[in-house]
């Protein structure tokens, strides 16, 4: 399970490279987080998943 409420100073997401990864990414940045690298990308024989990750600049705000 991922708790969005909790302020951490590093993030990393993973899932499958849906709209609800992207959803899950997009809430993290409105929280004030920043894309932190590039994108993992692989193929596990079904479908693409996905990485990123994310750092908070202040995680006690």
């Amino acid at each position: 399970m991922d708790d969005l409420t909790q302020p951490l100073g590093y993030r990393l997401i993973t899932g499958p490279d849906d709209a609800e990864f992207c959803v899950r990414v997009s809430a993290l940045l409105a929280q004030g987080y920043r894309l932190y690298g590039s994108p993992a990308l692989t193929f596990d024989g079904e479908r693409v998943i996905a990485a990123q990750a994310l750092v908070l600049a202040d995680p006690q705000a």
